[in-house]
């Protein structure tokens, strides 16, 4: 997802001169062909993320197009009140970005992981917040992010996350993406958690089921018209998030549910409210949480025993 990042910034910055890339001493050399490229359009604000918002702030009055670059959990908690009071207030166009989503940063223990970034970030009022799936959806959605008119947080994983869609993709900024239509559950799924929803959808179809799946990229605005949709045709509603229980994506699809009247249930699959107080890869800790194609199809087996008919 970085890769397709970078592709996507690059590429603009060249069509574009008002494209300026700030880091918070992250990157190192993915950075390099940017920073050799538009040397006047880059700066290293070093392990500063709230004097690097600041500078963002700056910038952007000064009309250009800013992403300001560190790794999830620093580039957005260590500097809320910045991006709240600097950004939010005076609705201006930096794009946020925070690499290493939920459990990227695995063996780094707590401080690295991202698990409560979008919940902080979506209370925020003017702020967009914006998780890709997958390399197709980062490259497409980075792009977007520059027609977008105030801030916007964008929320992707690290490297080697594979690809869910076939190739390019249509995607826009407040609109899901439904990538199958199905009756029988409704399976929502944000940000690096699609590959996890991709691996579920596969086994649910090979016990039979017809499962609908959607990508819901976009977590403010959100695509209330999506879940309604959905919630009136499947019984069972579920979502998938590298993410807390409380802010992300469940909360989003449960004030639809509650608020559109819906008889609809929610089955929900994320990390848990407690912090990883233990070391381990990614996978692992996804796994100790839950976040597997294997225990989301099993869940789903299972609340769809519990539905009403």
């Amino acid at each position: 997802m970085r890769s397709a990042f970078l592709r996507a910034l690059t590429d603009s910055a060249a069509r574009d001169d008002r494209v300026f890339l700030l880091t918070a001493d992250t990157g190192f050399h993915v950075l390099d062909d940017f920073r050799a490229r538009f040397p006047g359009r880059f700066l290293n604000a070093g392990i500063s993320e709230a004097a690097m918002i600041g500078v963002a702030a700056g910038l952007a009055l000064e009309g250009y197009q800013v992403f300001a670059y560190g790794i999830a959990p620093f580039v957005t908690l260590r500097c809320l009140e910045q991006i709240r009071v600097d950004l939010c207030f005076q609705r201006l166009p930096v794009r946020v970005v925070g690499v290493g989503a939920g459990l990227t940063y695995g063996p780094e223990g707590a401080t690295h992981h991202a698990t409560d970034d979008v919940g902080a970030l979506t209370a925020l009022p003017e702020m967009t917040v914006v998780c890709p799936g997958d390399p197709a959806e980062t490259e497409a959605l980075t792009r977007a992010s520059l027609q977008w008119p105030g801030p916007l947080y964008l929320r992707l994983g690290k490297s080697g996350e594979p690809s869910v869609h076939a190739g390019e993709v249509a995607v826009a900024i407040g609109r899901g993406t439904r990538l199958r239509r199905g009756r029988d559950v409704a399976i929502f799924a944000s940000g690096t958690a699609l590959p996890v929803a991709a691996g579920a959808v596969e086994r649910l179809v090979g016990c039979g089921l017809d499962p609908e799946w959607w990508s819901l990229h976009t977590l403010k605005p959100f695509d209330a018209g999506a879940v309604a949709d959905a919630a009136s045709r499947c019984g069972l509603l579920v979502t998938v998030e590298e993410h807390g229980p409380y802010g992300g994506l469940a909360s989003r699809v449960a004030e639809v549910v509650a608020g559109r009247g819906t008889r609809a249930r929610l089955l929900r699959f994320s990390t848990g409210d407690a912090f990883t107080r233990h070391a381990g890869g990614r996978e692992a800790l996804r796994a100790g949480h839950g976040l597997t194609p294997e225990a989301v199809a099993t869940g789903v087996l299972r609340g769809l025993e519990g539905t009403a008919p």
